[in-house]
This record gives C-alpha cells, sequence and structure tokens, in this order.
C-alpha cells in the first residue's frame, strides 16, 4: 500500500520519516505495509487499485493528474462526497468525464471519523461501484477485525447522501450552538433526510439506499458529535465567527460550506423543495441570520408528512 500526492510535500516527508500523520491524526501509527511516496508516478507504478481522498473541489484536477499514469486493469476508487460547484456533477460522473466510462470505479462512503478508525474502534461503511466484482474485492481488502464493509451498486445514492449530510451538519451545528435544543435537532436530522432523499431519488437513486450507512447513517453522526468538522463550522458560526475565522480553527476543509451552494444549485436546477439545505445556504453564502431562517422554515405551508414535495 502507497500513500504519494500530498500537496503540501513536507507533511509528506514528515509522514514517511514519522510513519504517521503528526498534523492530523497524531498517535496513530501506519501499519508496516503503508509507504509514503513523494510523488503520483512512483506512488502508481504498477498498481492495479488506487484510491483517491480529496476534497470534492480537488477531484477533477486529480483525476486528470493520475489518469496518464493508469495502467488499462487499473480500477479507481474514491473517498470524495460532494457535488461539482457549478457544473453539479457528482462524483461518479467527474470520473466518466476524465477516465471515460469503462473503467471500474467505485466510492467509499459511510459514518467513518477517521479518529475512530485509527484508534481500532469497530465501525462500518459503504462501497458503491459501478463493478461488482471490485465491490467485492475493495470489501475483502478493507474489512477486518474492527471495520466491516457493505456493498452496493448505488453510486448515486451513496453519492448524494455523502454530499448533503455536511450541509445539514453545519445547520445542526447552528442550531444547537444557537440553543435551540434537541427538538430542533431531529426535526433538522429527520426532515433533512427526507431532501437527502427527495433530490437523490430525483437524480436515479434507489430510495432504500437513503436508509444505510452512507445516507441515515453518516448524516446522524455528523449532525449529533463533534468531531464532525461541518457540525463544528455550525457551531463556531453560532458563537459568532465568520466563516473564515472558524476554517483556521478548525485547520481542515470543512466540505458543507461549498457543498450547501453546489447542492442549492442542483435543487433549483431541477425544481425539488429543499428547504432546510435553502436555508442553510442563504445563512453561509447569503448573509441571512440563522434565527431569521429558522422563522422562515417553521412559517412554511403545513402539509402532510409523507409529502413527496
Amino acid at each position: 500500500m502507497r500513500l504519494g500526492g500530498v500537496r503540501e510535500l513536507d507533511l509528506l516527508e514528515a509522514m514517511a520519516t514519522d510513519g504517521e500523520n503528526v498534523r492530523y491524526l497524531p498517535g496513530a501509527s501506519f501499519p508496516p505495509n503503508l509507504v509514503a511516496r513523494p510523488d503520483l508516478e512512483a506512488c502508481l507504478d504498477g498498481v492495479r487499485d488506487v484510491l483517491v481522498v480529496v476534497p470534492s473541489h480537488g477531484l477533477r484536477e486529480t483525476l486528470m493528474a493520475i489518469r496518464p499514469l493508469l495502467g488499462p486493469e487499473s480500477r479507481v476508487c474514491w473517498a470524495t462526497k460532494g457535488f461539482e460547484l457549478h457544473s453539479g456533477k457528482l462524483p461518479h460522473a467527474v470520473a466518466a468525464e476524465v477516465l471515460g466510462p469503462d473503467r471500474p470505479v467505485a466510492v467509499l462512503s459511510g459514518p467513518t471519523f477517521a479518529r475512530e478508525v485509527a484508534d481500532g474502534l469497530p465501525t462500518a461503511m459503504t462501497i458503491a461501484a459501478s463493478d461488482a466484482e471490485f465491490a467485492d474485492d475493495l470489501a475483502v481488502a478493507l474489512s477486518g477485525d474492527n471495520f466491516r464493509a457493505y456493498t452496493s451498486d448505488d453510486m448515486i445514492g451513496v453519492e448524494v447522501g455523502g454530499a448533503i449530510k455536511n450541509v445539514l451538519a453545519i445547520g445542526a451545528g447552528m442550531s444547537d450552538g444557537l440553543g435551540f435544543g434537541a427538538n430542533t435537532r431531529i426535526a433538522l436530522i429527520t426532515r433533512g433526510l427526507v431532501e437527502m432523499m427527495r433530490l437523490g431519488v430525483a437524480l436515479g437513486a434507489n430510495r432504500e439506499t437513503f436508509m444505510g450507512l452512507a445516507c441515515m447513517g453518516d448524516l446522524i453522526l455528523t449532525c449529533t458529535d463533534n468531531l464532525s468538522r461541518n457540525r463544528r463550522m455550525g457551531l463556531a458560526l453560532a458563537s459568532g465567527m465568520s466563516i473564515e475565522e472558524a476554517r483556521q480553527e478548525i485547520q481542515q476543509v470543512v466540505e458543507g460550506v461549498l457543498a450547501a451552494e453546489a447542492v442549492n444549485e442542483v435543487a433549483e436546477e431541477l425544481g425539488i423543495e429543499m428547504p432546510i439545505c435553502h436555508q442553510i445556504f442563504r445563512i453561509l453564502h447569503q448573509g441571512a441570520e440563522p434565527r431569521e431562517a429558522v422563522g422562515a422554515l417553521m412559517s412554511r405551508e403545513l402539509k402532510p408528512e409523507n409529502q413527496q414535495s
């Protein structure tokens, strides 16, 4: 197993020397078979299966960088979560454009805080792939005593869940930070799941996928635990920080900020009603006040809970 392509070469060199990622996962030693490489060409030489772990705004660039280095039998998976901003494309659509439609691809997603995985705590996740054999191979390779992978063929559903849960987690953090309480939090999570499902089904996903690990599971995790960067962003905004101040404090990419804009664009283009995600977008990108946004949600027209729009 090889690790390479990290933008900060000093960080990659330190990881190779120390045998751990001191900046983001201090104390979590790399397994003996994990080797850090200084460049992509060395990292990908002779490799069949490639795992890409970058934020959504860096996925296309990364895939373009690895494309000439892939062999004809190479298979690519990613742990990227989010729509591509402005194009509205999910990761599998970006990969098809860059790598071609015939290469086996997969997405890894689910309720998996890196700190807990590194500490060996029991964890489960979902692997959705365009090729069943690839999904099975990845599940076998990744599963172990404390890590279990389930397979799926619904890449759209898994990717939609991974994108929208980050937006809703920012909302949950803001709600808790403003003292709205547990009732509000669970209403946001439950109705947020409805919005996630509504958009996913419109894009071609299976409704059942949204009850699984990559959707409902990841949504509950990121909305309720402070290991979530997106939840911490919401808490910081509720305390009066700006987005940039919160980013500086968190010191990691917070996917939900850009995802809120991308999700809003896709929903508007498709005519899908997503009131909670829309209000979070307004707070993050249009200067709306959180308490005013909550008022806008609470004053909406009453309707049956199972209504699909």
